[in-house]
């Protein structure tokens, strides 16, 4: 088994739950403009891609729905609705011990997000999560392109120090985990958010995810038979 010196986790519904609250609230204002998904259909498609990607497929999905381009305030209006339950929001169970134990055990630790650096940085301080996954916490909007494009991964390993090939990644989405993989990184899946429904696993193990960790539980007991005690 390859031992790794560096874990990167994936931010929202991994650290904090915050993917079904925006799932709900982005899928209830698309009904209202004629586009509806499942949720699982909705995770399986959108999860993981950074606002850019995001808006560009659901705008192509609504002219071919109705045929001509969405309105002028589309990406205000799904925001909005993104927005509407973020006072809900959680970290995920055990997600403080988790970083606390990457920390402990490998020293280097990132956090590599599709989300806007600022909701980035928000959600985590307003779980209380992100001191104790400082100072290496980076947002795609730093790069040329989201996941599943590889660059924000390279990226936080740079900003570590550390090779790729050693890097850990903890993913929810498919997404993420093809990106990882393109950063020649391993990736987990990972099914401890409430977005995770029947057959999410599945699809991670598809997108190239070798192990699945049921929640941080799991993650953290698996810890000491992957780190490296030797240099890259």
């Amino acid at each position: 088994m390859t031992k790794f010196e560096a874990v990167i986790f994936d931010c929202d519904g991994v650290l904090v739950d915050s993917e079904v609250l925006a799932i709900r609230g982005e899928r209830s204002v698309l009904v209202d403009l004629g586009l509806t998904y499942s949720p699982a259909e909705y995770v399986q498609k959108f999860v993981g891609l950074h606002d850019g990607a995001f808006f560009k497929e659901l705008r192509a999905d609504y002219y071919a729905m109705h045929q001509c381009d969405a309105p002028t305030d589309f990406e205000e209006t799904i925001l909005a609705g993104r927005g509407r339950e973020r006072h809900l929001l959680q970290p995920i169970d055990n997600a403080d011990k988790a970083l606390v134990a990457v920390r402990d055990r490998f020293g280097h630790l990132g956090v590599a997000s599709s989300s806007r650096a600022h909701f980035l940085k928000s959600k985590l301080e307003r779980t209380s999560l992100y001191d104790l996954a400082a100072p290496h916490v980076y947002s795609a909007d730093l790069v040329a392109e989201g996941k599943p494009s590889p660059d924000i991964f390279l990226y936080t390993a740079e900003k570590m120090g550390v090779n790729p090939a050693r890097c850990l990644v903890l993913e929810d989405s498919a997404n993420g985990v093809r990106a990882a993989i393109a950063a020649g990184m391993t990736a987990w899946g990972f099914l401890g958010g409430g977005h995770c429904y029947d057959g999410h696993g599945n699809r991670l193990l598809e997108a190239g995810a070798v192990a699945l960790m049921p929640s941080f539980v799991e993650f953290i007991a698996g810890l000491d038979d992957i780190r490296s005690t030797e240099p890259a």
